[in-house]
């Protein structure tokens, strides 16, 4: 038996390597896919208990608190765990010599710096990028709060010594319990003379899982110092919702490329295996002969088949358990948090999925083979197409559907063109079992291709609309140079010189508002402009944009807060003074914030926050964006204001979810063509004496590489036809989910992507996916000698 099963294997190289390669990408596929849905699953939770996350951080003043009562703090009711104390300080920096973004002496935004080590009792810290603190001078920021970047400065012009710390690395906390973190001999030279470092204490709670039990733990620890002695206290909870939110969104399409996978990975292996077993009925004829039951005829093959599926699964763990380093650490910096490795029992279950979908394939056509007589197993290789079919058995049974391809295999043979190409069109209908399970899986493979395509379409117009706010090829605002507060802008010159710039084209003008929402808890800002506004790129759901006094365009995070929808009303007061605004329209915000016209203001005497003001500006085609930016900074510096070019925003969201479809769908892809290779190949094989006479008859090599190629255009065209739609109707399917899942509906401009410019060579994909799989056998069919042709049975 291990002879058989050994020759069978080193018999046919090119077909076992077709059967490693084909498991080898299915199952890096699907254990890549199934990686990323388990990382997408609570990664906060995960990260939370591997770094030891605390509930609730707390800064007291210890000018106010004896360390006795600090201790009697940790044993508040409900604490579970504290640590510390850590030495702090809180402090507002400049950006420090050699720093371009913001510029050398930028007023730096208020930060909590904490002195510790990178682990400790609770809260461990991961580097994402550069290193840990070596010492004094160095400081490592809250990844994704930095206000520089990595090799930046910041300086304390105002402390003794002018003391300046380096930004040595990024990194995350599961609790965000500093702003930064240096060294803690180096929190007493960042404290003001005659000042006390502050002290840190972390705590953890028994029940902590809700806004309402947070603020009674808050509540407990209160009680167990004097009033006043707290400066500063955060929870987890915001950390915590941030990365629920933005693990949600991964889940809906990590789970659509993850059932394309499966169910195209479930195809290909079953075709491949299956189409290795039925080649080699003839074979089996010869081992009936000479004297194997069906039991070990079955018994030899599904061996055949597992030896190298077995390679290619053990190929397909290494390669998805090293894909995932790069894939996963995207999604990780992503998740702010989660796996950062394939958990073993996704490779086992993969594993054993794929080897059970092996011998499950393998085992029906190897009994069903064992189970004819030696005389008609032994007949097949020897006879047409059509009468391989009656040897394998069910002539009765199927004449019928052998006459109606049989028919159909005449009509195309008569189509007028060069025949080698109508024989081509007809040679899939010899095995239309075969041929329709594996475009099938071309059908996958585009539907795949297609949901990337559109994925990305729509990720790029969504971001756009998500930083509207941010939009202008030129901004003019209050610089952070701390050379003095904008107290007042002369909101007319500046108007004057952008307009009287050469280049400009468009602007307007957003500031928050001091009026505030009647009702509403104070977390919704009021955002007023000036100008035209149409230009920038904010996305609309539903309604309109606001058209001057009384009406307000709001996000949707505000009306889920305010129990609001578009046409309703909401009162602004400030001061004392009221006024009425019509809500017409909801726009794409991830804020809970409410757009108006500046006229909406004026019942309420017009207060804005002037230091805020910032200009947005357009300009004409051809326009130099850094002269102008220069020319215009010289006429706004003396207002106190400067022109600077406007920034790209990279959101690290969609940039890791961009990565991970095209990943995915290029893992598709190259299953999909290798069922295409694979399949192709076993017709060529099983056709070659046919083959060798037309080759006898003068068919030239060129001829036989379009008659092979012909053959998968038909499936290839089909799929492209069929799966293009299925895979914009998974896209509207998958892009709204995501996005409910971020808190924002999807406007219908971010879904109306497949244009005809995109759908035309989407469903020429399906041929050319076709094609590339068939080339290699096409190639070999070319090269076949016919005297060798002709000597195969």
């Amino acid at each position: 038996m291990s002879k058989v099963v050994r020759a069978g294997v080193g018999r046919k190289r090119v077909q076992t390597l077709v059967m490693v390669l084909t498991t080898m990408m299915s199952v890096t596929a699907c254990i890549l896919a199934l990686g990323l849905l388990v990382a997408a699953r609570g990664p906060y939770e995960r990260s939370f208990a591997d770094q030891h996350g605390a509930h609730l951080n707390v800064v007291y003043d210890q000018a106010k608190v004896g360390p006795a009562q600090l201790a009697a703090a940790a044993h508040a009711p409900g604490v579970t765990a504290s640590g510390g104390p850590l030495p702090a300080v809180t402090v507002q920096p400049r950006s420090g010599p050699g720093t371009e973004i913001p510029p050398a002496g930028s007023l730096l935004p208020s930060m909590t710096l904490v002195g510790r080590a990178q682990n400790g009792p609770m809260d461990d810290l991961q580097i994402t990028r550069g290193r840990w603190i070596a010492g004094p001078g160095e400081v490592v920021f809250l990844d994704g709060h930095s206000p520089l970047a990595v090799g930046g400065s910041m300086e304390f012009p105002e402390l003794p010594g002018h003391p300046t710390l380096k930004v040595v690395g990024l990194a995350a906390s599961v609790s965000w319990s500093a702003d930064g973190w240096v060294a803690p001999e180096q929190v007493a030279g960042l404290t003001a003379p005659g000042a006390t470092p502050a002290a840190q204490y972390l705590y953890r709670f028994a029940h902590a899982g809700s806004d309402a039990e947070m603020e009674a733990d808050h509540a407990a620890i209160a009680a167990a110092v004097p009033n006043g002695a707290i400066t500063k206290a955060t929870t987890y909870r915001p950390a915590q919702a941030e990365a629920n939110r933005t693990a949600s969104t991964f889940v809906p399409f990590v789970t659509a490329f993850g059932v394309l996978g499966l169910a195209m990975s479930v195809l290909i292996i079953g075709v491949v295996v299956s189409g290795a077993v039925s080649a080699a009925t003839r074979r089996i004829g010869i081992l009936k002969s000479l004297g194997f039951t069906p039991s070990q005829v079955a018994r030899a093959y599904v061996g055949q088949a597992l030896i190298p599926a077995g390679i290619g699964t053990a190929l397909g763990v290494f390669g998805g358990n090293l894909l995932s380093v790069p894939v996963l650490g995207i999604a990780h910096k992503a998740l702010r948090g989660g796996l950062l490795g394939i958990p073993p029992w996704v490779d086992v279950v993969v594993a054993a999925a794929a080897l059970g979908a092996v011998v499950g394939t393998a085992l029906v056509p190897a009994l069903r083979a064992g189970r004819l007589r030696t005389v008609e197993a032994l007949a097949v290789g020897r006879t047409a197409p059509g009468a391989k079919r009656a040897a394998a058995g069910a002539v009765a049974s199927r004449a019928g559907v052998v006459g109606v391809l049989s028919r159909a295999q005449n009509l195309i043979g008569r189509l007028p063109g060069p025949r080698a190409l109508s024989l081509g069109l007809a040679s899939p209908l010899n095995r239309p079992g075969r041929s329709a399970t594996t475009a099938a899986a071309v059908v996958l493979g585009t539907v795949g291709v297609t949901l990337c395509v559109g994925l990305t379409l729509s990720l790029s117009s969504l971001q756009d609309g998500l930083t509207a706010d941010r939009a202008g090829k030129v901004m003019v605002q209050a610089p952070f140079d701390g050379a003095k507060p904008v107290d007042h802008v002369d909101e007319a010159a500046v108007v004057g010189a952008i307009e009287s710039r050469p280049g400009t084209r468009a602007w307007y003008s957003s500031v928050p508002a001091e009026a505030t929402v009647v009702g509403n808890t104070g977390r919704s800002e009021v955002v007023a402009f000036a100008g035209d506004a149409s230009w920038s790129g904010f996305q609309l759901v539903s309604g309109r944009w606001f058209h001057g006094r009384g009406e307000a365009t709001v996000g949707a995070a505000f009306l889920r807060a305010n129990q609001k929808k578009v046409g309703d009303s909401v009162t602004l007061t400030d001061h004392g003074r009221d006024t009425l605004v019509k809500i017409v329209g909801e726009v794409v915000t991830t804020e809970d914030v409410v757009f108006l016209d500046r006229s909406s203001l004026e019942p309420l005497g017009g207060g804005i926050h002037t230091e805020a003001l910032s200009f947005h500006i357009d300009l004409t085609p051809g326009t130099d964006v850094k002269a102008y930016a220069d020319g215009l900074d010289a006429a706004v510096s003396p207002m106190g204001l400067s022109a600077d070019p406007g920034e790209e925003h990279v959101n690290i969201v969609m940039l890791a979810m961009n990565t991970l479809a095209g990943t995915l769908t290029l893992l598709l892809s190259a299953v999909a063509g290798l069922g295409v290779l694979n399949t192709v190949l076993l017709d060529t094989r099983e056709r070659v004496h046919d083959l060798g006479v037309l080759k006898a008859l003068g068919m030239s090599p060129r001829q036989t590489i379009g008659m092979v190629l012909t053959s998968v255009c038909g499936s290839g065209l089909l799929a492209g036809l069929v799966g293009v739609p299925i895979g914009v109707a998974v896209h509207h399917l998958v892009m709204p989910a995501m996005a409910r899942a971020a808190g924002i509906e999807v406007p219908d401009v971010d879904l109306a992507v497949f244009a005809p410019s995109v759908v035309g060579p989407l469903i020429l994909g399906g041929l050319v996916l076709a094609l590339a799989g068939a080339l290699l056998p096409a190639t070999w069919a070319a090269r076949t000698r016919t005297v060798t042709a002709l000597r195969t049975e």
